[in-house]
C-alpha cells in the first residue's frame, strides 16, 4: 500500500494520493504537519549549506597560493550544493501549499454539512484562525525563499568569473564582492531562521489540538 501511495504522489495526482492516504489512516492535517516539518528541516539544511558555501568562497579568496583550478573547483562545488539546497526548499514549500490547499478546501466544503449552527460557526472560526496562522507561515517561507535567488546569483557570478578568468588578478578582484555576499547570506539566514521558528509554532499549534 505504501508503494501505491508513493506512485500516486509521484504521478502528481494529489487528490487520489490524499484519498488513498486517508484510507490508510493519514488525514490531510497529518500530512500538512509532516510537510511543514520537512520544509523546516530543508530550510535548516539550506541555511547551513549557504553558510558553508560562503565560508568556502572566503577561503578561496584568502588563500592566494592555492592553484587556480583548485579554487574554481571549490567554488563550483559550493555553488552547486547551494543550488541543490535551494531547489529542495522550493519543492518542500510547494508540497506544503498543495496539501494546505486541499485541506482548507475540504474543510470549507464540509461546513455545509453541519446541522448545528453553533457547531458550524465554531468550526468556521477555527478554519479562519488556522488559515491565518498558515498564511503567516507560508508568507515567511516565501520571504526566506525569495532571499535565496540573489545569494545564488552572487555565487554564480563568482563561479563564472573564476571559470572565465582563471588568473591571480581575478582572485584578487573577488575580495570586493565578499562584503556584499556576506550581507546577502546574513539576510538569507535571518529570514530562514524566522521561517523555521514560524514552522515550529505552526506544528506545535496543531499538536496541541490532538
Amino acid at each position: 500500500m505504501w508503494l501505491l501511495a508513493g506512485l500516486l504522489l509521484l504521478s502528481g495526482c494529489s487528490t487520489i494520493y490524499y484519498n488513498t492516504m486517508e484510507k490508510l489512516g493519514f488525514e490531510k492535517r497529518d500530512i500538512l504537519v509532516d510537510r511543514v516539518e520537512d520544509a523546516r528541516d530543508s530550510q535548516n539544511e539550506a541555511r547551513e549549506t549557504f553558510r558553508s558555501a560562503l565560508a568556502r568562497f572566503q577561503s578561496v579568496v584568502e588563500t592566494p597560493d592555492t592553484p587556480l583550478n583548485a579554487k574554481y573547483e571549490e567554488v563550483l562545488d559550493a555553488y552547486e550544493n547551494s543550488e541543490d539546497a535551494a531547489e529542495d526548499v522550493r519543492e518542500r514549500i510547494d508540497k506544503v501549499e498543495d496539501v494546505a490547499g486541499a485541506l482548507f478546501a475540504e474543510w470549507k466544503d464540509e461546513l455545509d454539512r453541519y446541522e448545528s449552527a453553533s457547531l458550524r460557526r465554531s468550526s468556521e472560526q477555527k478554519l479562519q484562525e488556522t488559515r491565518r496562522h498558515y498564511n503567516q507561515l507560508i508568507d515567511q517561507m516565501h520571504e526566506a525563499e525569495s532571499r535565496m535567488d540573489p545569494v545564488l546569483q552572487a555565487f554564480e557570478d563568482q563561479m563564472l568569473f573564476l571559470k572565465h578568468n582563471l588568473n591571480a588578478q581575478a582572485i584578487a578582484s573577488l575580495e570586493s564582492e565578499l562584503v556584499r555576499m556576506q550581507d546577502d547570506v546574513d539576510s538569507l539566514i535571518r529570514d530562514m531562521e524566522r521561517s523555521i521558528k514560524e514552522s515550529e509554532a505552526f506544528i506545535q499549534r496543531f499538536r496541541n489540538r490532538e
